[in-house]
């Protein structure tokens, strides 16, 4: 080895010993003839002292040192002065007196320092994310993945759970977002797909009766991009045999429990609470609803439908809704201009075509449209909203959809905005009872809310032909400070209530054959009840690091046009490669 210890063990304890250290020239200071390097590697940084007065080969190398050189140095260690000592530092109580010095690797002037402070703008930093990587905060999230990766396997392990991989090249099954096309050049004119998840192969280790099966795996989907989400992307993927609903969802309790005690060192409540996609639509406007603070939906439609209000009555009148929520004690927070244009147009990309809102004033309604409202109106809807003095009534007036969709985004705003709740906190919660199906107006027909592949709630089976918007699914989602961090159903395990599903959703049996049939001849050979999960990974490691950038948590991820600055991919390949596959470019 070319070091007997790392920057970030040595004590108190160690002085007098002579250790060798190697890494990267963090800091460097020159103190009027003694020069002072921090040296950095992943573990910590120490500090190293050379002498300049002794003129030796060693002092003048130690003077043309620059940050990010790699270097070699040995020396004593030895305890600092007590006002010398560095508290932030678990190394701040020593320092390594140099007396020998190699350098291992010289820097050319890094475009930027890595050490936290004055970063410049993401691109420049994913072009040289070998730089980035050297941060900190980047260095301690690739831990915390380790760490929860290990968590991941160990905890599912002790359950009896088999790790297997599936394939990586598979066919392609439309179904929501676009696949990830790869040609084959030994069967021309012919794709694999890269797996979106590994969703009918682990349907099939069920029939093939692996009742407990678990994977980290990779997934890759061709969809628009945001902070939280990448062109490819690795869930803890889990599927278990003769189960019900909720062993799966206790099973999933008890991973998450492990995983943030490995993360974070922290004990979670269980069982985690859970809430039916109704209650959360009609409190929060939202599926996937941040529990960290209240602030919740109220619906004022008794009060609209009989105001002097045009918006709201007239709302009220076509089978809308009217619907708002308090931000308590915000009355002289917001200007009018925030409110009648950030607030406004913040509503506005939801759909909602306005923004209502009061101050309540010496218990009354204080606002332009405070006229149209009568004096027992103006009570009642302060009533409903438990207003009082200085608190700021928002509301919306439109569609469910639609009203939910913006108000949801409103809460969220004020919540961040009003620091309602520690940004360190985690809050989950299972959402469960989703609707099986939704209507897609403008393509008339209905849409699978998960998937075609979800479980009825059995006394809902009757509705599938006579009501099928009423249809409940035993699908359920894992929510986790406002993000959906888990999705998963019980499976349909009988063929001909996956026809009747398939029917529902205008897929033919001769359709279902050519896109699933696979999955369907397995079903017909003795599948078991049988239900799963995937968890997104890289989700998981930026809520426990605190985060709100998916990429701070991959070592090496894509922008938001799905683009490797590091790399240059994507790029053009040669014309022979094209020539193998039979594939022309077309300009």
């Amino acid at each position: 080895m070319l070091r007997t210890h790392n920057c970030g063990e040595l004590r108190k304890t160690d002085a007098g010993q002579t250790v060798t250290l190697c890494g990267w020239v963090d800091k460097y200071r020159d103190h009027k003839g003694i020069v002072f390097i921090d040296l950095r590697d992943r573990y910590g940084r120490t500090q190293i002292k050379f002498n300049l007065a002794d003129d030796s080969d060693i002092q003048k190398t130690a003077w043309q040192l620059r940050y990010e050189d790699v270097i070699q140095v040995s020396g004593e260690v030895t305890a600092r002065p007590d006002d010398m000592a560095n508290p932030k530092l678990p190394t701040g109580e020593i320092e390594v007196h140099a007396a020998a010095l190699d350098v291992l690797s010289k820097s050319k002037t890094p475009p930027f320092e890595p050490d936290g402070q004055n970063l410049p703008n993401e691109e420049l930093r994913l072009k040289h994310r070998f730089i980035d990587l050297r941060r900190q905060e980047l260095q301690q999230a690739m831990q915390v993945r380790h760490r929860l990766t290990k968590a991941v396997r160990d905890y599912f392990d002790e359950l009896g759970f088999l790790d297997i991989e599936t394939p990586i090249l598979g066919r392609s099954t439309p179904e929501g977002a676009r696949d990830y096309l790869v040609p084959s050049r030994v069967h021309h004119g012919e794709f694999y797909a890269l797996p979106q998840s590994p969703q009918l192969y682990k349907q099939l280790l069920m029939v093939a009766g692996f009742d407990r099966y678990f994977q980290i795996a990779r997934c890759f989907r061709d969809e628009d991009l945001r902070a939280d989400r990448q062109p490819e992307f690795t869930q803890i993927d889990v599927e278990m045999s003769f189960i019900e609903r909720d062993d799966l969802i206790e099973t999933i309790d008890g991973l998450v429990a492990a995983m943030a005690e490995s993360a974070r060192g922290e004990s979670i409540s269980l069982p985690l609470p859970r809430y039916t996609y109704h209650d959360v639509m009609e409190r929060f406007g939202s599926d996937k609803p941040d529990m960290r603070f209240g602030m919740e939906l109220v619906d004022i439609a008794e009060v609209a439908g009989d105001c002097d209000f045009g918006v709201f009555k007239n709302t009220i009148a076509a089978g809308g809704r009217v619907r708002g929520l308090n931000a308590k004690g915000a009355a002289d927070k917001y200007s009018r201009r925030i409110l009648d244009n950030d607030f406004k147009n913040l509503v506005g990309e939801y759909g909602a075509k306005g923004l209502a809102y009061f101050k309540v004033t010496d218990g009354k309604l204080d606002s332009s449209i405070a006229k149209f409202f009568g004096e027992e109106q103006q009570r009642s809807i302060i009533q409903k909203l438990g207003g009082e003095n200085g608190d700021l009534l928002l509301f919306v007036a439109d569609s469910d959809k639609v009203s939910s969709a913006a108000l949801a985004a409103l809460r969220n705003h004020l919540g961040r905005d009003l620091e309602l709740y520690d940004p360190s906190e985690i809050q989950c919660c299972w959402i469960i009872d989703f609707p099986l199906v939704t209507w897609n107006e403008e393509e008339q027909r209905w849409d699978a809310e998960h998937h075609p592949f979800c479980s009825v709630v059995p006394e809902d089976v009757p509705l599938l032909e006579t009501d099928p918007g009423k249809v409940r699914a035993l699908s359920y989602d894992l929510v986790c400070n406002g993000y959906e961090a888990a999705s998963g159903s019980i499976r349909i395990h009988d063929a001909a209530v996956q026809q009747k599903v398939f029917d529902l959703l205008n897929i033919s049996a001769e359709e279902a054959e050519r896109r699933f049939g696979f999955l369907l001849e397995g079903l017909r050979y003795g599948a078991p009840p049988h239900g799963g999960i995937a968890l997104g990974l890289d989700r998981w490691v930026m809520l426990f690091c605190g985060y709100d950038n998916i990429r701070d948590v991959i070592a090496f991820p894509k922008t938001q046009r799905a683009s490797d600055l590091l790399t240059g991919a994507p790029s053009t390949v040669d014309d022979r490669q094209l020539r193998d596959l039979q594939i022309r470019v077309v300009e």
